[in-house]
C-alpha cells in the first residue's frame, strides 16, 4: 500500500530563533521517507514549543487533522518524544492512529506500532518514561538555578535590557536608558508617557516593538538592575554583576510604580496642565477638563468634577497664570530653598538594616514551618505582619531617596526655557511640589480692557519647605 506521510517536527526551546533544530529533523524524516518508499505530502512544525508544558502546539492539532481527515496515513517524526510528553495526548493520537490505519516511523526510535495491544502498550510505556525523564530533568534544574540564585550567578534566559547575553557585562546605551527613565519617573513623569517617547525615539527592547507603560514598568522594577538576585519572587542576596542603579534608587522606583494606586496600562493621556490637580474653590474637588463656550466659540475649561457647576475657567488662560507664577517664583535667587527636604532627614542605612533584619525574620519562620515548629496559620500571620512593616521600611526608604521635582530648574539660568523642554508630566509634578491652585467663582461681564478672564479668581497658595 502507498504510504502518504506527514513529516511532524518540533524543538522546544529555540534561543537564536533561527529553527536550525526543525530543520536538521525535517532533513533526517526526508531521507528516513526515501528509504521506506513513502510519498510526504505534508510537513507540521512547532517552533519553540514544550510538548510537556500542555501549550497549544498548531503544527501538532495541523498533524492530527490530517490522520483524521484520511489525507495522510503515514507520520515520520524524528523521534517519538518529539510528538508526546503528556500520556493524554498520546493517548489521542493512539486512536487518531488506531481509527484511520495510520503507521508511525522515526528516525531514532524505529517504528512506533500501534496497529496491536503490544505495540500499544509499549508506546504507553515509552511515553510514560518520556514524562519521567522530563520532570527528572526539571528537578535538576530547578535545583540547579536555586544553587546559581544563592551564589549569585546569572542563570540564563533571554537577553536583559541593559545587559549583554552573558548575563554579566553592562551594555552601556540601554542602561543609560533605564537610569534616564528612573530618574524621570521619580521626578514625576508617567510610564505612559516616558513608554511612547522611547517608541517615538526609535528605542526597542530587546524583542523590538513598540514600548507600553507596563513594558517599562517591569524593565524599571527588576532586583537585576541593582545587582540583586530574585529567586521565585523573592530576593535571595547579591548578584556578581555590576548594578545599572544604586540600590537605593532602586528601591524607591520600584515602591513608587508599584504602588496599589498608580495605573501602569492603557490611559487617557492628560493634555492640560491642571486637570485632577487643581481645586474647584467651594467643594475642594479636583477641577476637570470640558468644553467652555463663549459666544460662538468653544475652548477647553476647568470645570468642576463635582455634579454642581460651581467652577468654569477656561483652561490655556489658567494654565499661563499658573506657569508665570512658577517660573518666576524658580527664578528668583532664593529658589534654591525650595530644595530643602519636604520630610525630616533619615537614617538610610539604619532604615536598610532593620529592613534586612525583617527578610531575615521571614527566613527563620518559613524554617520553624519546615521543622514543624510553627503552624501554617502562624506561619501565615507572622508573615503578613512582617511583609506589612517590610512595606512600610521600603516606602520611607523610598522618599528618602526619591529626587524633587525641581531638579535642574532651581538655579538655571533661563528657567522658562528649561520649563517649556519638560514633559506635562514633570510640569504637573513642579506645580504639585510648589503651590495649590484653588480656581474661584468669577465675576460675571468683562474686565478692564475688554477681558473676560480675571486673574484674582484663580488662588494660589505656595507650599512651605521642610
Amino acid at each position: 500500500m502507498q504510504i502518504s506521510a506527514a513529516i511532524y517536527c518540533r524543538i522546544s526551546k529555540d534561543r537564536l530563533g533561527a529553527g536550525l533544530g526543525v530543520e536538521r529533523q525535517r532533513q533526517d524524516c526526508e531521507e528516513l521517507a526515501e528509504k521506506l518508499g513513502w510519498n510526504v505530502v505534508a510537513q507540521h512544525t512547532d517552533n519553540d514549543i514544550s510538548a510537556y508544558s500542555g501549550k497549544p502546539r498548531p503544527g501538532y492539532r495541523a498533524l492530527l487533522a490530517d490522520i483524521r481527515a484520511g489525507r495522510v496515513n503515514g507520520v515520520l517524526a524524528w523521534h517519538s518524544d518529539r510528538l508526546h510528553r503528556r500520556p493524554i495526548e498520546l493517548e489521542e493520537f493512539i486512536t487518531a492512529c488506531e481509527t484511520h490505519g495510520a503507521t508511525v516511523q522515526t528516525v531514532r526510535a524505529g517504528k512506533v506500532d500501534l496497529s496491536t495491544p503490544s505495540g500499544r502498550a509499549v508506546a504507553r510505556t515509552i511515553g510514560a518514561w518520556n514524562r519521567h525523564e522530563v520532570e527528572h530533568m526539571i528537578e535538576r534544574q530547578k535545583r540547579a538555578k536555586l544553587q546559581a540564585a544563592q551564589d549569585g550567578k546569572f542563570r540564563g534566559g533571554r537577553r536583559a535590557f541593559g545587559y549583554e547575553s552573558d548575563g554579566l557585562t553592562i551594555r552601556h546605551d540601554e542602561a543609560t536608558i533605564i537610569r534616564e527613565m528612573t530618574t524621570r519617573i521619580l521626578a514625576g513623569e508617567s510610564l505612559r508617557s516616558l513608554a511612547t517617547e522611547l517608541t517615538e525615539r526609535g528605542i526597542t527592547g530587546t524583542r523590538g516593538g513598540e514600548w507600553t507603560g507596563v513594558a517599562l514598568r517591569d524593565v524599571l522594577i527588576r532586583p537585576r538592575n541593582a545587582a540583586l538576585i530574585e529567586h521565585h519572587g523573592e530576593i535571595v542576596g547579591p548578584a556578581l554583576w555590576e548594578p545599572v542603579l544604586d540600590e537605593d534608587v532602586w528601591r524607591a522606583v520600584r515602591s513608587l510604580v508599584s504602588s496599589p494606586g498608580r495605573w501602569h496600562g492603557r490611559s487617557a493621556a492628560r493634555k492640560y496642565l491642571g486637570s485632577g490637580l487643581y481645586l474647584c474653590g467651594l467643594c475642594g474637588l479636583p477641577v476637570r477638563i470640558t468644553g467652555h463656550r463663549r459666544g460662538n466659540q468653544q475652548r477647553p475649561g476647568y470645570r468642576c468634577s463635582g455634579r454642581a457647576v460651581h467652577v468654569h475657567r477656561v483652561a490655556d488662560k489658567v494654565d499661563q497664570l499658573v506657569t508665570d507664577a512658577v517660573i518666576e517664583r524658580l527664578s528668583r535667587p532664593d529658589a534654591i530653598g525650595l530644595l530643602r527636604p519636604r520630610t525630616p532627614l533619615v537614617d538610610v542605612t539604619a532604615l536598610h538594616t532593620e529592613a534586612s533584619a525583617l527578610r531575615a525574620r521571614m527566613d527563620e519562620l518559613a524554617s520553624l514551618f519546615a521543622t514543624g515548629t510553627i503552624t501554617v496559620s502562624q506561619l501565615g500571620t507572622g508573615t503578613t505582619e512582617l511583609t506589612a512593616a517590610l512595606t512600610v521600611i521600603e516606602a520611607r526608604i523610598a522618599v528618602a531617596t526619591m529626587p524633587s521635582p525641581l531638579d535642574g530648574l532651581v538655579g538655571s539660568a533661563d528657567v522658562a526655557r528649561v520649563w517649556l523642554d519638560l514633559s506635562l508630566d514633570r510640569r504637573r509634578a513642579v506645580v504639585d511640589d510648589l503651590l495649590t491652585v484653588t480656581i474661584l467663582p468669577g465675576k460675571r461681564g468683562r474686565k478692564a480692557g475688554g477681558i473676560y478672564f480675571d486673574p484674582e479668581s484663580v488662588r494660589l497658595e505656595w507650599r512651605t519647605p521642610g
